[in-house]
């Protein structure tokens, strides 16, 4: 299945990323750990908001500043070095934020102002600042001003504006920007043909919008149904996913994307290398959306990874299904085509994924995370890997 377009962007990603570009078909990043549950410190400061990135996490406080911890290479930790870790450190010279997203090797952040803020790996252009430059500490997205949300895929961001209209800025290979071309944008350009946009949600190298009216379009690279038209074809602008009903919730990740229903049902469609659609079905791919089994009501939200997917019910449970060298949380490393609980946690309201690890924030503001660990990703204090979940290090 994998196209010409597809196998350019991996040729693309792995020149940039040297050692740790990764293949669709691949299904995992290094060999697991044996599964080591350590005890770490409760959160001293509480959280209000999480997110994922493929070997990185980051937390927003309650009092508007930002933590962030694992693989730290380009820069995307933002505390001014490249030292990677395994507890949370402080991002630099930031303060009020209100929303974050975290990509491959880069991060984001909206103040409560509007602006947007950028830092780690900047070799396509994500950081939106007209500059290739990668930056440890953040740096400012021109031009973007009094912005309703951001997003991330693997080498691209997007935000809403004001007017509800879309921009997007980086990698664009396969059309992820939207803009009817294939040139990578060092800054903020247009999507075409969309208004009232609610939000937006990317993988590596597709996109997806969710209208303020329940609408969602995607558009890019297609070879694994990552735009769920029922087909393989690719798209430089927006289209619309095949029989999908008006939803409430998007999200995407690599070659996936899930939506929540406005009557809280968990539809996923796209690549289904290990189950990660959902639908009970391993192999291939789901070219248009699909039902996740037993997710036909209450659910709150869903996050999408690499090669596996989690949601939380309206009840504050967690559920994952996919890849699992542990990243579905339920003490082992069995893969499930299906939803399967996460072991010891209640009362999520926030979900963050990466490269086979997931975090949740839970409703006291308390991060767990679990999953690979080589990077420090889980963030207690250790490199070890936890297939349940583990409680992130006291924030400083």
């Amino acid at each position: 299945m994998r196209s010409s377009t597809m196998m350019r962007t991996l040729a693309v990603l792995a020149l940039v990323s040297g050692a740790l570009a990764i293949s669709p078909a691949a299904t995992s990043v290094a060999g697991p750990a044996s599964p080591a549950i350590t005890p770490a410190a409760l959160t001293s400061i509480k959280v209000k908001d999480i997110t994922g990135g493929e070997f990185h996490n980051c937390a927003i406080t309650t009092k508007g500043k930002v933590r962030c911890w694992g693989y730290n290479s380009f820069g995307e930790l933002g505390d001014g070095t490249t030292t990677s870790s395994s507890t949370p450190v402080a991002v630099a010279n930031l303060t009020k934020v209100k929303s974050i997203t975290a990509a491959y090797g880069a991060t984001c952040a909206l103040t409560t102002k509007g602006k947007v803020w950028c830092w780690g790996f900047n070799g396509l252009g994500q950081l939106g600042n007209g500059t290739t430059t990668n930056s440890s500490v953040p740096v400012q997205v021109p031009g973007l001003t009094k912005i309703k949300s951001i997003s991330s895929g693997w080498y691209h961001f997007c935000a809403v504006t004001s007017n509800r209209h879309l921009k997007c800025w980086g990698l664009n290979s396969a059309g992820q920007l939207g803009n009817g071309t294939t040139t990578n944008s060092l800054t903020p350009v247009n999507v075409v043909g969309l208004t009232k946009v609610k939000g937006s949600s990317s993988g590596l190298v597709h996109t997806c919008a969710i209208t303020t009216t329940g609408k969602v379009k995607c558009w890019g690279d297609n070879a694994y149904g990552q735009l769920g038209t029922n087909n393989n074809t690719s798209s430089l602008t927006p289209v619309a996913p095949y029989n999908l009903p008006k939803a409430k919730v998007l999200k995407s990740g690599a070659f996936n994307s899930c939506v929540v229903t406005s009557k809280g049902a968990a539809k996923c469609w796209g690549y289904n290398s290990n189950g990660q659609v959902g639908n009970g079905v391993t192999g291939g791919a789901a070219l248009a959306p699909a039902q996740v089994v037993g997710l036909t009501k209450k659910v709150k939200t869903v996050e999408v990874g690499y090669l596996h997917a989690c949601a939380i019910k309206t009840s504050g449970a967690v559920v994952c299904w996919g890849y699992n060298g542990g990243a579905l949380g339920n003490g082992t490393t069995t893969d499930s085509s299906t939803p399967v609980s996460v072991v010891g946690l209640a009362k999520a309201k926030d979900l963050g994924t990466g490269i086979n690890s997931s975090c949740a924030l839970t409703t006291s503001g308390k991060v767990r995370c679990w999953g690979y660990n080589n990077f420090g990703q889980l963030g207690n204090g250790t490199t070890t890997d936890s297939t349940l979940p583990v409680a992130v290090v006291s924030l400083p």
